[in-house]
């Protein structure tokens, strides 16, 4: 990978591996912008963006494609746009979304779906970041409060949700190591050492380019 150019890293993870932390603590120390599916997602939610209405964005030709997303979306908001796409149209909508970002600017993207949108980008790094099952509850029930029960409910059904989602869309499956450059465990790493070993590696690709 080529930081001297716009490039794209995903990070897939389980519940409660702390992927999403090191994402984000990833993209500062790299000084990029950092996306989740929750920012992605709620804008297709709340706005009822479409494909076609981002299409008709980017061909206006703005200097700042994302500015211009920013302003539609405060226009849909003043007007009451209340409707919603469909789970489909939603898939596309936040590929797109995801697409022209990654066109304007080298980011992170944490996110089911960030390996298969981005795998034939070429200047771009794919994560896994998991855990064990213990780790997982454990880290939930710190953080959020849980109780063991309700832990180990949520982490099954947010991993079937999760695994359907991705199959729904193509014919991977999101546990297939073959699908990241970096595959780790966070049993015995902290958020910071998980960075530095993804830093390390982007070094020592682009040492060898």
């Amino acid at each position: 990978m080529n930081k001297n150019e716009k490039f794209i890293i995903t990070i897939n993870r389980e519940l409660g591996s702390g992927g999403r932390t090191i994402g984000r603590k990833l993209a500062e120390r790299l000084g990029v912008k950092y996306y989740d599916k929750a920012v992605i997602q709620g804008l297709t939610e709340k706005y009822g963006l479409t494909v076609e209405e981002i299409e008709r964005l980017k061909a206006q030709e703005k200097p700042s494609w994302w500015g211009e997303l920013q302003e539609r979306c405060k226009a849909l908001l003043d007007s009451d746009h209340q409707e919603k796409p469909s789970t489909s149209a939603m898939f596309e909508t936040e590929r797109h979304i995801l697409e022209g970002l990654a066109r304007e600017e080298s980011c992170v993207v944490a996110g089911r779906s960030g390996f298969l949108i981005f795998r034939e980008w070429k200047n771009s790094v794919h994560v896994f970041i998991q855990a064990s099952t213990s780790h997982r509850i454990e880290r939930l029930v710190k953080k959020h409060g849980m109780n063991f029960s309700a832990a180990l409910d949520t982490i099954d059904e947010v991993d079937e949700g999760r695994e359907a989602y991705l199959k729904k869309y193509s014919d991977k499956s999101r546990y297939d190591t073959r699908n990241y450059d970096i595959v780790l465990s966070m049993d015995r790493l902290t958020e910071d050492d998980a960075v530095k070993v993804i830093l390390a590696y982007i070094d020592s690709v682009m040492n060898q380019s």
